[in-house]
């Protein structure tokens, strides 16, 4: 599904809650930007210059490719290349702007030049021609690059700031030749953590590991504008992180004006060309951020869905009240099958999660825990995490779904037992039967010998439990549940029976699907009583009445 332009309408911003601790008056991000400007700040890619410092460096064709990504995506800004550095980002910056329709019209290219005279002439040329363009310089301004590295004082730097922004502006803005190109610049004091100035721009690294706290600090006392790169490439441990911060804008209702809604293109297109992995855990991107392990976390993630489900919400409406889940993972294309992921240490509900996407069963509460234990063993034997395949397969065969190759029902007919009522009160009248016994009457087949039962009780279920004593299988009903699988005429029964084999305080569940609802309770039935004789040999010896049916 398509990005939304108007998250506000799905997603709420966190409540914000003052402190007794702090006398600081901050706004929370989503109240600046969705009351001042209604969408978040402007964000840069500098993927193609910062994100670049790679073992193997990307080539022409990757930087084009990844180009395209990023116009693609909805970046308006895009630091392309660092042209005095090296021949091939000048040549990748003039085939940007020499290939007709590369470019779309409201994207400006951006390059980077340290504060030097020929090298800033050098840069300039590099985007000679370009629609849309935007000088960056930068100059480090703290104290320990003033006096360790480049040996100036305060004054030598300030100068030599003014005169290269002099320069850059003698060459775009000012020069008659360069009319046509719609200018921007932009001045970075390098290590300007350590110094005092007062800017709106948010350039953060991410050397301490606070790089999105840094440039969300930042927005919240005003920056209008942040660069950084998809999935915190760059130098060292690299920049702030675009994908990251875009989708907390995104999930506190606040638009990035960047289309993540195929999360997974992007993630092919940076991990092909960077050769650089990213990581399961990175936040919104990891092929593991939206796969629960845990069982208490499996449990309220089901119920979050159940709960979503039972409200009549789709996938548009607001999505609050969802435990674990900040945002719908198919607002960025992925799917909710991936959320559940069970191993060894998964409880009741990662199963029946699975279960009931796959299968459309909701299984009673005893079942899920009875069969959480199976597939636990499972995984255990196995040492690894069970799939979806595996685990719907591991149910049907432990249930007998669709076929019970051992206990099946070949024909049966239930009757209520007429002797037991008083004739009708008048001519013409229908004897009342509601109360009277039943009678079950069949077939069933078993280890392959077709055998003719007979049996009476309440209803259809005990009537036939009551027969099953005559093949040795003696068994009490615990507990049945029911619900419809489907709609309309395609409509089917899913019924779940808990047992309790005579002498025995271990209980054991049967299932049975089918369109019948009566036939359905009774193939449950079939499925328990199977479990019941599992461990006994093939060809139990038969009850007395018993017969072999014709």
């Amino acid at each position: 599904m398509p990005i939304l332009k108007e998250p506000c309408k799905k997603y709420k911003p966190f409540k914000a809650r003052g402190s007794p601790y702090s006398k600081l008056d901050v706004t929370d991000l989503a109240s600046h930007y969705i009351c001042q400007t209604g969408s978040g700040p402007k964000m840069s890619s500098a993927n193609l210059l910062v994100g670049c410092p790679l073992v193997s460096a990307m080539n022409g064709e990757e930087k084009w490719r990844y180009f395209k990504m990023l116009c693609d995506l909805g970046y308006k800004e895009i630091e392309v290349s660092f042209p005095s550095a090296s021949q091939v980002d000048f040549d990748f910056t003039r085939r940007l702007i020499e290939t007709e329709g590369a470019v779309p019209d409201d994207v400006f290219l951006q390059v980077l030049s340290p504060c030097r005279p020929d090298l800033i002439r050098k840069t300039v040329e590099s985007v000679r021609g370009a629609k849309n363009a935007i000088i960056h310089i930068y100059l480090a301004t703290s104290e320990c690059f003033r006096e360790v590295v480049f040996k100036h004082s305060e004054e030598q730097t300030l100068e030599l700031a003014v005169e290269c922004t002099e320069l850059v502006r003698s060459l775009t803005k000012d020069n008659p030749e360069s009319s046509e190109t719609r200018w921007q610049f932009e001045f970075s004091p390098e290590c300007f953590s350590d110094t005092d100035p007062d800017y709106a721009l948010r350039h953060p690294h991410n050397d301490r590991g606070s790089s999105i706290a840094a440039a969300e600090l930042g927005q919240m006392a005003g920056a209008d504008r942040v660069e950084g790169c998809l999935f915190g490439n760059g130098e060292r441990t690299g920049n702030v992180d675009l994908v990251t911060l875009a989708l907390n804008l995104y999930t506190q209702g606040v638009s990035p004006q960047v289309d993540f809604s195929d999360l997974n293109f992007v993630i092919d297109v940076v991990e092909s060309c960077t050769k650089i992995p990213v990581h399961q855990r990175a936040p919104y991107g990891g092929s593991l951020v939206y796969a629960a392990f845990s069982g208490s976390h499996q449990d309220a993630i089901k119920k979050g869905f159940q709960n979503r489900q039972r409200h009549g919400l789709l996938s548009q409406d607001p999505w609050d009240k969802m435990p674990y889940l900040p945002l719908d993972p198919q607002d960025i294309g992925r799917n909710y099958e991936a959320i559940i992921r069970v191993n060894s240490q998964s409880g009741k509900g990662g199963s029946a999660f699975i279960l009931q996407a796959k299968l459309q069963l909701d299984l009673p509460r005893n079942l899920q825990v009875a069969f959480s234990n199976i597939v636990q063993r499972r995984a255990e034997e196995l040492q690894r995490e069970l799939l979806a395949k595996e685990i719907t397969q591991l149910f049907e065969a432990t249930y007998f779904l669709p076929e019970n190759p051992r206990l099946s029902l070949v024909d049966y007919c239930i009757t209520p037992d007429r002797s037991q009522s008083t004739m009708p009160s008048a001519p013409g009248k229908t004897q009342d039967t509601k109360s009277l016994v039943r009678i079950f009457e069949g077939v069933i087949r078993l280890d392959g010998e077709e055998l003719k039962l007979r049996g009476r009780g309440n209803g259809p279920i005990s009537s036939m439990a009551a027969a099953l004593k005559d093949v040795g299988i003696d068994l009490d009903v615990h507990d049945y549940k029911e619900h419809a699988i489907g709609e309309g005429r395609g409509v089917k029964a899913a019924s779940y029976i808990e047992c309790k084999p005579a002498g025995s305080e271990q209980t054991v569940w049967g299932v049975g699907i089918h369109e019948d609802v009566v036939q359905s309770s009774l193939l449950a039935l079939l499925s328990a009583a199977s479990n019941i004789i599992s461990s006994r040999p093939t060809n139990p010896a038969l009850g007395p009445a018993a017969a072999t049916a014709p």
